[in-house]
């Protein structure tokens, strides 16, 4: 699985606190090997995100994230529930 990062998220991602970024990674690895793992509650979305799916990265942080192709996804937007879907 390759991924690719849009700047949005890029800039969101700096603004994370240290162990919301470490838990990024993990769950990003976990990604890698597993979309669908349980843990990651992978979803599809609706309404202005209607072509991309969720997963969970602590509680209340999200990736949000576009299907590229088969082995191929764009991050688009990391941060909290509340930030994400206004």
């Amino acid at each position: 699985m390759k991924i690719f990062i849009h700047k949005n998220f890029i800039k969101r991602y700096k603004k994370l606190r240290p162990n919301d970024k470490k838990r990024f990674k993990e769950r990003r690895d976990i990604f890698l090997t597993d979309p669908f793992n349980p843990i990651l509650n992978n979803h599809a979305l609706g309404g202005e995100y209607k072509k991309c799916r969720s997963i969970n990265v602590t509680g209340d942080i999200r990736v949000i994230y576009l299907p590229v192709d088969k082995n191929t996804v764009l991050f688009v937007e990391i941060g909290s529930h509340s930030q994400l879907y206004k």
